[in-house]
């Protein structure tokens, strides 16, 4: 198996395979090993404008490829966004997977066309593309195939855990912060946290912590639905009924699920797999709650906005059906890393030009600040309208300044911090619970 070659022995391997990227285009259920060279054939075809990196490996050894689009592949540029496509965490739900090859293949193809939309994609965003976070999951289904899969059968990594109910869970401490004055952003982190987390999952966190990361979607299958944050309610199930549970950037979550859902040739008419969402999409909680997410975890620990997409109501849809399904969410799936562009962005510096890094950038009226990054730049994503914008950071004076956002492009804002005098220094108070409470949660019949 290719699981434990490195890039240099796929690179000699794919010096035989010319032409791999044209035969690679046809619509088909890529193994693990097709996969790889998909993804390879895609960087031979692309060299200059894409990477592929690994961010660990799962239970059975598998390396967990990203392919990177980027103008400087592997450069983080100041201000420029960077994005993140995680597909197949649910390794029996596979239509993700197969769409996130065939857009890494898209935006190759279309880049050496000279198409100036997805040119300008490429230049201006850094685009990663994770087509399985769950590939042993994924090797189990497709022992089974399409005509005989099991509604969980390779759902869970080779342990058979959920990795969607396997991050920490930090919507009980939001919760808790909610009523106590506490951190909106950036939330801590349990004690032993590495311990309590599948390979898989410690991966992602990783690679996380490791970029800067705006906007983000999941691909799922068994529904079609844009689903948003938060996915775990506030309060206990009450005699069959959950309640939506939002997010201060509620309006702006709707917005980017809608963005998905119109975008999608039917996922907005809402009649879909016996079952109706309003325009295509729904709050996670107000669908069923959901424990230890990833969706809530990019929200509440780093800086990324993240949806989850249910695409298919068969989770390993047959081969036949893969070309419908390409054109039905191709337009979809551009659209939506163009919402990494609106918004605010900017530069955070001290007096002398210097970038600083973790500043926290707050709007009034939304209790959820980001950060910036280590260049000092910061990335926030908000809907048309005029905002109170604050940059603030441990020993210097806050900033604040009025921005008017608009539709189109994010607006440049950039901040400078004097430095405070040291009677002016207030230790800002950081209130924790790092010994977080873990429970059981039960395996739900569920899509996400």
């Amino acid at each position: 198996m290719l699981q434990g070659w490195t890039p240099p022995g796929l690179w000699a391997l794919l010096l035989w395979l010319p032409g791999l990227l044209a035969s690679g285009s046809d619509f088909k259920h890529h193994r693990y090993e097709e996969m790889v060279r998909a993804l390879f054939a895609v960087q031979n075809e692309c060299p200059y404008i894409t990477r592929i990196y690994s961010i660990g490996q799962s239970v059975e050894g598998r390396h967990l490829y990203v392919l990177e689009f980027s103008d400087n592949p592997g450069i983080h540029e100041a201000l420029e966004p960077e994005f993140k496509y995680v597909g197949n965490m649910h390794g029996n739900e596979v239509l993700g997977r197969e769409l996130l090859i065939k857009l890494a293949q898209f935006l190759c193809e279309e880049y050496q066309a000279r198409n100036q939309r997805i040119t300008r994609l490429i230049h201006d965003t850094r685009i990663h593309i994770l087509p399985s976070m769950n590939p042993d999951g994924y090797e189990v289904a497709a022992r089974q195939g399409p005509e005989f899969n099991g509604y969980l059968v390779g759902r869970g990594n080779a342990r058979e855990i959920d990795l969607n109910r396997n991050f920490p869970d930090l919507n009980a401490l939001m919760y808790y912060y909610e009523k106590n004055n506490g951190r909106n952003h950036h939330l801590p982190l349990p004690d032993n946290w590495e311990q309590q987390v599948e390979p898989e999952t410690l991966a992602v966190i990783k690679w996380m912590q490791s970029y800067n990361f705006v906007l983000s979607a999941n691909l799922h299958g068994g529904a079609v639905v844009a689903n948003y944050p938060f996915d775990k309610s506030r309060y206990p199930r009450i005699r069959g009924r959950t309640t939506h549970a939002d997010t201060p950037d509620d309006k702006l979550f709707r917005k980017l699920a809608r963005t998905y859902s119109y975008a999608h040739s039917w996922m907005h008419k809402g009649w879909n797999c016996g079952d109706f969402f309003d325009e295509g999409i729904t709050n996670g909680a107000s669908w069923y709650s959901l424990s230890k997410g990833m969706q809530d975890f990019n929200y509440l620990y780093t800086n990324c906005f993240e949806i989850t997409l249910e695409l298919s109501c068969n989770k390993f849809p047959p081969e036949s059906t893969l070309p419908g399904e390409w054109m039905a969410n191709r337009e979809a799936l551009v659209s939506y890393i163009e919402q990494v562009h609106h918004g605010i962005k900017g530069m955070v510096y001290d007096e002398n030009n210097n970038p600083i890094r973790k500043a926290e950038i707050s709007v009034a009226g939304i209790n959820h600040d980001v950060t910036s990054g280590v260049d000092g730049d910061y990335f926030r994503l908000l809907l048309p309208g005029t905002y109170t914008v604050t940059a603030s950071a441990p020993g210097y004076l806050p900033s604040t300044s009025t921005v008017t956002v608009g539709p189109a492009e994010a607006i440049q804002l950039h901040f400078y911090l004097k430095k405070a005098k040291k009677q002016n220094l207030k230790q800002k108070p950081h209130k924790s619970k790092r010994n977080l409470s873990s429970h059981k949660t039960s395996l739900k019949l569920s899509p996400r």
